[in-house]
Formats: structure tokens, sequence, C-alpha cells
């Protein structure tokens, strides 16, 4: 990680650990932390889009890496891709529900196969809870982790919300001092 990102990754990591600690009483280090990775290494438009099919095309339609990550019928060759890719379901879902839950009816997100934020939402919850399943070798220790992104997935959304809330008030230093003046 070069010092620019640890940077990004600190600033995130206070953000949402205090965020989510006032506004959602979330108070888990590991999460947060976890949450805060996430939103560095999307800064990346290229870990956004990092789960490519067959072709080599970049998938961005949940319903498609739902599928590509079906050991059994879809596009993974095996366990370990599916539990990549069902992790990157889960941060994809929701960093996109948490910081542009309006983008999410956009046909670019959904096409066909997914009919509503909630089903969005469902789709990463689920994907989390698959990942915390792979609990066995090298999974072991992060599997824990996952369970508890699938149990608090609409928290987690919500907390992402209110950092959105936050990214914005912190880019319009006079809507802050308005806010704070009106306190």
């Amino acid at each position: 990680m070069n010092s620019g990102s640890k940077v990004l990754q600190d600033f995130f990591g206070v953000l949402v650990a205090q965020t989510f600690a006032s506004t959602i009483g979330l108070r888990d280090a590991g999460l947060t932390d976890y949450i805060s990775e996430m939103l560095t290494s999307f800064c990346q438009a290229e870990e956004l889009y990092k789960i490519r099919n067959a072709a080599g095309r970049p998938i961005s339609d949940v319903g498609e890496l739902l599928l590509e990550s079906d050991p059994i019928f879809g596009g993974a060759p095996s366990f370990d891709r599916e539990r990549a890719v069902r992790k990157h379901i889960g941060d994809y879902t929701l960093f996109f529900a948490g910081m542009f839950p309006d983008s999410i009816n956009q046909t670019r997100l959904r096409r066909q196969r997914l009919e509503s934020l909630i089903d969005f939402i469902r789709a990463g919850k689920e994907s989390y809870y698959i990942v915390s399943k792979f609990d066995l070798f090298e999974y072991a220790n992060a599997a824990p982790l996952f369970g508890k992104l699938a149990d608090r997935f609409e928290d987690c959304v919500c907390g992402l919300n209110m950092v959105k809330n936050e990214l914005d008030v912190m880019q319009h230093p006079i809507a802050s001092t308005t806010r704070e003046l009106l306190m």
C-alpha cells in the first residue's frame, strides 16, 4: 500500500468508525475497518469492476455476477472462485446501496435480473452469508467477519449512507457552517 492509499484508508477508517458509532450505534472495529478498506479499494475503478467473465470482460451487473459465482451451473471453475465472486458481490452491493442508492435503479446495475433495491440488498447479504460459510483452512479467520456483515448488512448500508452524507458536508464548507449555525 502506498502512502496515499494509507492516508485515504486512515481517513475512511476514522470517518466510518465515528459515523457508524454516532448514527447507527455500531461499534465494531473489525467491521468498520473492513468497510474502510473496501471504500479505499473501490476508489480505484479497476477494483470495483475486477470480476471478469471467461472472455475477459468486466462484469458490473449483479445478476451476471451471481451467475459467475455458481461453481456448478455458472462460470466459477472452483469454490475459491465462488468465494471470491460472492465476496465481491457483497462488497459491490454494500458500496452501491450505501454510497449511491439512486444508481441502483439504473439499468447499468440492475438490468432485467434484479427487480428492486430489496433484491439488490438480498444478493449482497446472501453473498456475505455464503462467504461466511467458507470457514475452513485459510478462510477460517475471516469467516466470522462475513457472518457479521451478512447479519448487519442493512445497518452497514445505512451507515455508509450517513458516511456519504458526511462526505457531502465536507465538500461544501458553507453548508456545514450554515448547519452548525442553525443547531
